[in-house]
């Protein structure tokens, strides 16, 4: 039995190891580029700003945040936060992490339908997420009881298997956002000659590995998806 526990204890592993492999590569190739300045040598900050004229979308607020790759766009208030390291920065990839938040304003501004999906998916998921550990420990405490209890139990333990799978659906429904919005920052990038073709290239290396983390958060999701599915089984096992 204690082995099981710990067979169970480790299925994580491999997702964790790959999380840490995918971190340590983004960071490191977005350093490698932002020693790298582009040859039209324009921010990412003025990028944006001319982009967002050319787009219709000067509503868009451009600001600066303290810390490193920390950037990100809030489309309740139509702010693109540039991090340090990136708003006054010409680099390789100041600009291509700048586009790459831009490609998400323009996912909202298009409706671009799996952006709508996941927009829907995050205040259910938030909400799953209190409820879970609740609901789990709940049906854990009744499933170690008399029987009645343990059916009460499985009710629980299996709501919260539904709020596990609500993490992987949302893990799987970023991909394709993430991933379309560097494809728009590329194209931004190549279209507006705001970089070299080898300049693209490399601006692709920094955010093809920005979207590895992404791939490793839903691995690490469907694993813990499975490892509470093995709770469950041995909880029932004990009754």
């Amino acid at each position: 039995m204690y082995f099981q526990y710990y067979l169970m204890g480790i299925i994580l592993l491999p997702g964790l190891i790959f999380a840490m492999v995918a971190q340590a590569k983004v960071t490191s190739t977005y350093n490698k580029y932002s020693e790298v300045l582009s040859s039209s040598n324009i921010t990412a900050k003025d990028l944006l700003k001319v982009l967002s004229s050319t787009c219709n979308m000067n509503y868009l607020t451009i600001k600066q945040i303290p810390g490193n790759l920390t950037d990100n766009y809030n489309p309740r208030t139509e702010e693109i936060s540039l991090s340090s390291s990136v708003y006054n920065s010409p680099s390789i990839s100041a600009l291509g992490v700048a586009c790459h938040e831009f490609g998400h304003a323009l996912q909202k501004k298009e409706r671009y339908a799996p952006y709508q999906f996941r927009k829907i998916l995050i205040p259910i998921t938030n909400i799953a997420s209190t409820l879970l550990w609740p609901l789990v420990i709940i049906g854990l405490i009744l499933n170690f009881g008399a029987e009645t209890g343990g059916v009460l139990g499985d009710v629980f333990l299996w709501a919260g298997v539904g709020f596990f799978g609500l993490a992987v659906l949302l893990n799987l429904a970023t991909l394709p956002v993430e991933y379309d919005a560097s494809n728009r920052a590329i194209q931004i990038l190549s279209s507006t000659r705001t970089l070299t073709q080898e300049e693209v290239s490399q601006a692709k290396e920094v955010l093809n590995a920005a979207a590895l983390t992404y791939v490793a958060a839903l691995v690490v999701s469907v694993l813990n998806l499975l490892r509470f599915l093995a709770v469950v089984f041995l909880s029932r096992d004990r009754r």
